[in-house]
């Protein structure tokens, strides 16, 4: 997200905490995005979080201002809140249609940008595939192209 946002003439900083956690517990990535330069590296008041997990949920969910929207996978129980709150089918999406769970952080990316747009999707598209080896092009664009069909199933036009 970052990367397709500097492609869209924004500043972006991403920092992100992938230690042992990362082998099946709790992740946290972070973005920020904006017109003026950035001068402070880390989230404070987030517009969007997106939880994938329970325990993330519960967790970073109580961090959250009532301004901001909460995007999760649709098979989370969603913790009474003042939020916006959005339920995707990410995880099953990656699993039953892309074919790879896997590709779920993929899915997530093209569900967010579409429920609440950020940058454009050639942009978010080039970023993506910038970073996944040639043997996997068109299984991520596919994850991407998903997440945005299912959250323009969501999303009343």
């Amino acid at each position: 997200m970052a990367e397709a946002a500097i492609k869209n003439n924004n500043y972006a900083v991403q920092s992100q905490s992938y230690g042992p956690e990362a082998r099946g517990g709790m992740c946290k990535a972070e973005v920020i995005i904006g017109k003026d330069e950035i001068e402070f590296p880390k989230v404070e008041h987030p517009d969007v979080l997106l939880a994938l997990s329970q325990p993330s949920l519960d967790k970073y969910c109580k961090e959250t201002n009532k301004d901001c929207v909460i995007i999760t996978d649709s098979s989370l129980n969603i913790p009474e809140t003042q939020n916006k709150v959005m339920s995707v089918p990410i995880i099953e999406t990656a699993r039953d249609v892309v074919q790879n769970q896997q590709t779920a952080n993929i899915v997530a990316l093209g569900a967010v940008n579409t429920l609440v747009p950020m940058v454009e999707y050639d942009s978010l598209e080039q970023a993506v595939l910038k970073y996944v080896p040639r043997h996997a092009v068109e299984q991520n664009k596919k994850a991407l192209q998903e997440g945005k069909r299912i959250a323009q199933s969501l999303v009343v036009m």
